[in-house]
């Protein structure tokens, strides 16, 4: 195997794909023995030379499998790029005494990057986050051989071959077919579009000037109310409120029973009249 190989840095798939993919076909594909003899510099003597000259001579198989995921609207380079990562990711890990090819190892590993990749930039909401919806994912759109929905024996045999329940096929369906929309609408003010954009039904209100001093004068109306209220209380019907409903600490029946030596069903009794007197004098402020 030449040691006249480019850098790895040189090689980055770019505007012009077509030059890449003629680059790195041009360099040569390791035979078993000279494969076998770089992984075991690398795996033994962590010989970063022979880590380099392994990642290059498999980057053709990264652009083909990179093809194969044409269909997802991204830019063919980035995932050439991603799918490298994971081709260097398999070459640090590759073990030589495994028995396999590296280019059989390495598959796992370009896959893993290009469906992150895919994950991460096909919609702007993410539509798969579990490992069961991931799956779906990928498995869905190669077993959607029509445009039209999946009919329930079509989502039955989805399910049971991916090991998922078909409440999860169909919804990762109505993901796949869902849009992305934009929360101003349309541009374009003649299109009737943007009377049903996002932003005239998610408007948050809490931080309207009228909103806020609406929601400050209940609040202070209604503390000074409870306040009222545990005035007509006893002194110890009102500790025994306070202790258990407006301390930072609550007391427990049982503590406050010891502060007034009395059994701590006593406690709660006191506590449930004294709960109904305050609510009647809730319910009498209101009326007047």
């Amino acid at each position: 195997m030449s040691t006249a190989l480019q850098p790895i840095h040189s090689l980055v798939p770019g505007a012009n794909l077509e030059a890449y993919v003629q680059t790195v076909s041009a360099i040569p594909i390791l035979s078993v023995e000279e494969e076998r003899t770089l992984a075991d510099r690398l795996y033994y003597n962590e010989d970063l030379e022979a880590a380099r000259q392994l990642v290059m001579s498999h980057l053709r198989f990264v652009v083909h499998i990179a093809r194969s995921y044409s269909g997802y609207g991204l830019n063919q380079s980035d995932l050439v790029q991603e799918g490298n990562v994971g081709l260097m990711k398999a070459v640090k890990r590759f073990n030589p005494e495994m028995g396999v090819r590296l280019v059989s190892f390495a598959v796992h590993w370009i896959r893993a990057e290009i469906h992150e990749f895919i994950l991460r930039n096909w919609r702007i909401v993410k539509v798969a986050t579990t490992k069961a919806q991931r799956k779906l994912f990928f498995n869905l759109r190669s077993a959607k051989k029509k445009l039209s929905w999946l009919s329930q024996d079509e989502v039955d045999a989805v399910a049971a071959d991916l090991g998922v329940a078909t409440r999860e096929v169909r919804e990762m369906e109505s993901r796949l077919y869902g849009q992305d929309l934009g929360f101003d609408g349309a541009q374009d003010d003649e299109d009737d579009t943007v009377a049903y954009a996002p932003v005239h039904y998610l408007e948050d209100k809490r931080y309207d000037p009228a909103t806020q001093l609406e929601s400050a004068d209940w609040s202070d109306s209604s503390v000074h109310q409870l306040q009222q209220g545990l005035e007509q209380l006893d002194e110890r019907s009102r500790d025994i409120l306070y202790q258990r409903w407006l301390a930072e600490e609550k007391a427990t029946l049982h503590e406050l029973a010891a502060k007034y030596q009395v059994s701590a069903e006593r406690i709660r009794q006191l506590e449930k009249n004294a709960m109904n007197k305050l609510k009647k004098n809730l319910e009498t402020e209101d009326d007047l």
